[in-house]
């Protein structure tokens, strides 16, 4: 990209001088305008692509999830003579066992105390 050379004209005065600045600066505070509406349409789309395959991802995991229960369950009913109820039974208490492990670490990690927060009410001295 070349420079091109601006023509300055030396018997121009001083408010030609400030209606130009005031010129220049409008349309750049216009063109940073435009440029952020931009900016930001472009991260709105990709940020809603993203949480479509999210979600799509998270749809098919509940889907696998679920399969992978049954398989489960009907294989430990299987192995028990046949009585499905077993195998039922037996996967339903594990993910509860897993819930509430998940659920208590959970607990722990929301009561820890925001490190960031108590830094700066340290410095505050407060």
């Amino acid at each position: 990209m070349a420079a091109t050379r601006m023509h300055i004209d030396p018997d121009i005065g001083i408010p030609d001088l400030v209606r130009s600045l005031k010129d220049d600066s409008t349309r750049l505070v216009r063109d940073e305008i435009r440029l952020g509406k931009l900016e930001l349409h472009d991260d709105v789309k990709r940020a809603g692509h993203g949480s479509l395959w999210l979600g799509a991802s998270f749809a098919v995991g509940i889907v696998t999830l679920v399969l992978g229960t049954f398989a489960i369950a009907t294989l430990i009913g299987r192995l028990a003579a046949g009585h499905m109820w077993v195998g039922a039974v037996v996967v339903g208490v594990v993910e509860l066992a897993l819930g509430i492990v998940l659920i208590k670490r959970g607990r722990t990690v929301f009561g820890e105390p925001s490190y960031s927060l108590e830094q700066t009410r340290a410095g505050l001295g407060r």
